[in-house]
């Protein structure tokens, strides 16, 4: 008797242990890296040193936590102005800044924010810009 549960017990014990296993063989060929944006607006074009507020690699992973300590300088402290790992000053604007150069909401934020399934709240305050062409 106690020699049958031990064998349901060990199969139990690899069940489990491959299933869990599975998960990490079966999703490590499928890394998911988002669409690049589409970086082709007038403003852009015009730019002659092509520079973001911050660099590329920290705007890709980290714009909504720059996004929101704007927002909330902003309204809490009366502060306007942001100084860049730069030292470039920039309004804090998501319209009078970032959407200058990055006009065409569709191509440059949508494609993202889609492909991850992110349902971003900037425009339930902010106006969506026009496409500028």
């Amino acid at each position: 008797m106690k020699l049958n549960k031990m064998g349901k017990i060990i199969s139990g014990i690899v069940v489990f242990v491959v299933l869990i296993a599975f998960s990490f063989w079966y999703g490590k060929e499928k890394i998911f890296s988002p669409p690049a944006p589409e970086l082709n607006t007038p403003a852009i074009a015009q730019m002659k040193d092509k520079l973001c507020v911050e660099e590329a690699a920290y705007m890709r992973t980290d714009h909504m936590k720059l996004l929101s300590a704007w927002r909330d300088s902003v309204t809490r402290e009366g502060n306007r102005l942001y100084t860049a790992q730069s030292g470039n000053v920039y309004k804090m604007s998501l319209s009078g800044t970032c959407l200058q150069c990055h006009s065409n909401k569709e191509q440059f934020c949508d494609r993202c924010h889609n492909s991850l399934a992110v349902k971003p709240n900037c425009f339930s305050c902010h106006a969506i810009p026009e496409v500028k062409k």
